[in-house]
């Protein structure tokens, strides 16, 4: 095993949980920080994870309601919509020197954590995954991939390989990259039509792809023009050919947190895009009344 790692996980759900068991399960310690009833739950029973790409385990944590030691990495994994009440966990202070990696969608989150946090210690990451919290400290991780991008140009390398490697050790796919726009806008063009309008009909991705196939392209386009507007990459062919390869089973984060009753991340995905075309003059249409239409559920 490479040097263990001593890293913190706000928001221990499902893109949180699943990352603090993998990285558990490899040696490395862990510590969650929630509210104390699942802290107490995860200090009791650990996370118990299902998943066909890792196995069914279960791996034992540490966990707290807020950081009060140094860590090497603080993974954030809460929705937008808790972020600002989840980082009363972090204190500045006490996080120092560890690197703050947030796992947020949307593109606008980098700019207030480098103001809050060390700007040089801020590392902006994007997933790829299908993993739900079905209580507290039992993930289910439905897709057959977990895929990360590591970015951050201004954080030292050598504290992005290090936790890079302790990625790629516990399982998921990982990529180091110099381009964090790149990165954050590959993760919006990617997300943002599959969540709009999943949530939107209230489909999983398959039934979206085939029977809304002309609106989840016009949005697909939109928001590769977006993108290229704002220095990302922007090709929709091939967006809609991961779509197609994807299990049509498939639901986003934020049709399920809709099912659930719970807010959506709204704002940081539809909201994010509108305001950058907005910035760039660039006509979105049917993304702006798809996002009209998600609104009530939000």
């Amino acid at each position: 095993m490479a040097n263990e790692l001593t890293v913190a996980v706000l928001g221990p759900g499902g893109v949180g949980g699943l990352l603090a068991a993998l990285l558990s399960r490899t040696g490395h310690r862990v510590i969650c920080l929630s509210g104390e009833k699942t802290a107490e739950t995860l200090r009791t029973d650990g996370i118990r994870v299902r998943s066909a790409r890792f196995g069914d385990f279960t791996a034992r944590v540490e966990a707290d309601t807020e950081l009060r030691e140094q860590v090497d990495a603080c993974l954030v994994t809460v929705k937008h919509t808790a972020l600002d009440a989840a980082l009363a966990r972090i204190p500045a202070p006490v996080l120092s020197d560890g690197l703050l990696v947030p796992f947020l969608n949307g593109v606008e989150h980098p700019a207030a954590l480098r103001a809050r946090y060390r700007p040089d210690r801020v590392a902006p990451a994007v997933i790829r995954v299908e993993s739900t919290r079905v209580a507290p400290g039992v993930i289910e991780h439905g897709s057959p991939f977990a895929e990360i991008d590591l970015t951050g140009a201004d954080v030292p390398r050598a504290r992005r390989d290090a936790l890079a490697g302790a990625f790629a050790e516990a399982g998921p796919a990982i990529r180091v990259l110099e381009d964090e726009t790149a990165a954050l806008w590959a993760k919006m063009s990617f997300l943002a039509p599959f969540a709009l309008l999943t949530t939107r009909y209230g489909l999983p991705l398959g039934e979206v792809r085939t029977r809304h196939r002309a609106e989840l392209t016009a949005l697909v386009e939109e928001t590769a023009a977006i993108s290229r507007a704002c220095g990302g990459p922007a090709d929709p062919a091939q967006a809609l050919a991961r779509y197609d390869g994807f299990p049509p089973s498939m639901k986003s984060s934020m049709q399920r947190d809709a099912e659930a009753g719970r807010s959506l991340e709204l704002d940081a995905i539809g909201g994010g895009l509108l305001r950058a075309a907005e910035r760039h003059g660039i006509p979105a249409p049917v993304t702006a009344r798809v996002v009209s239409e998600v609104r009530p559920f939000a």
